[in-house]
C-alpha cells in the first residue's frame, strides 16, 4: 500500500523523470501515467511546470544537504570526503543527479530555476572546499593553493563521472574519480 500523498509522488516521479530524461524530457501527461492522476491533478498541486521544477529542486537539496550534515564533521578531512564520494556509489546508472541533468538544460530554464541549480552546486563546492581546508590543517588533503577551486574541480569530476557511468553504464567511471581521491568504496583507502 502506497501512503505517499499524490503531491509526493509526483514530485518523486517528476525527479525521476528529469533525472532520466531531462526537464524537456517530460510533460505533465507523462507524469499523469506515472502516477495514475488526471493531468488537472497535477496542475492543481503545480500550476506551471516550473512550480513543479522548483519543487523538485527544492525537495532533492533538502535530502542532499542532510546527507552532506549527516557525515561526521569530527572525522579526519580525508575520511569526510571518501564519505562524500560514498554517496555517489549505488545509484541507478540510467540516472545521474538531478541539478548535473538541469546544469545541461539551463538554456530552457526559468531564472528561479537557474539560481535553485546554481545553489545546489555551490552548497556541494562550498562542503568540498571546507573539506580540503580542513585537509590541508590536518595534513590528510593537499590542495592547488585555492581550496574554492578545489571544490569545484572535485564537484565537477564526481557529476562529469555520473554523466560517464550513465553514458557507459559502466559504474567503475566513478570508481576511477574515487581513486584519484584515494578512497574505496566510501571509506579512506
Amino acid at each position: 500500500m502506497n501512503t505517499a500523498t499524490t503531491r509526493e509522488q509526483l514530485l518523486d516521479h517528476a525527479q525521476c523523470l528529469i533525472r532520466r530524461r531531462g526537464y524537456n524530457g517530460f510533460s505533465y501527461r507523462d507524469l499523469a501515467e506515472h502516477v495514475g492522476v488526471k493531468t488537472a491533478s497535477i496542475h492543481y498541486y503545480f500550476p506551471a511546470k516550473d512550480d513543479l521544477l522548483i519543487a523538485v529542486i527544492d525537495q532533492y537539496t533538502a535530502r542532499v544537504r542532510d546527507m552532506l550534515q549527516g557525515i561526521d564533521a569530527s572525522l579526519p578531512a580525508k575520511d569526510r570526503l571518501c564519505r562524500y564520494a560514498g554517496l555517489f556509489q549505488g545509484g541507478p546508472t540510467d540516472q545521474i543527479c538531478l541539478c548535473g541533468m538541469l546544469a545541461a538544460d539551463i538554456a530552457s530554464l526559468s531564472d528561479r530555476a537557474r539560481q535553485s541549480v546554481q545553489a545546489f552546486f555551490r552548497m556541494h563546492e562550498s562542503w568540498l572546499s571546507d573539506v580540503v581546508a580542513a585537509g590541508m590543517q590536518d595534513g590528510s588533503l593537499k590542495s592547488s593553493g585555492d581550496t574554492q577551486a578545489d571544490g569545484r574541480w572535485l564537484f565537477a569530476a564526481f557529476q562529469g563521472a555520473l554523466m560517464g557511468s550513465r553514458l557507459f553504464q559502466d559504474q567503475q567511471r566513478l570508481q576511477d574519480v574515487m581513486t584519484a581521491v584515494q578512497c574505496k568504496h566510501g571509506v579512506a583507502a
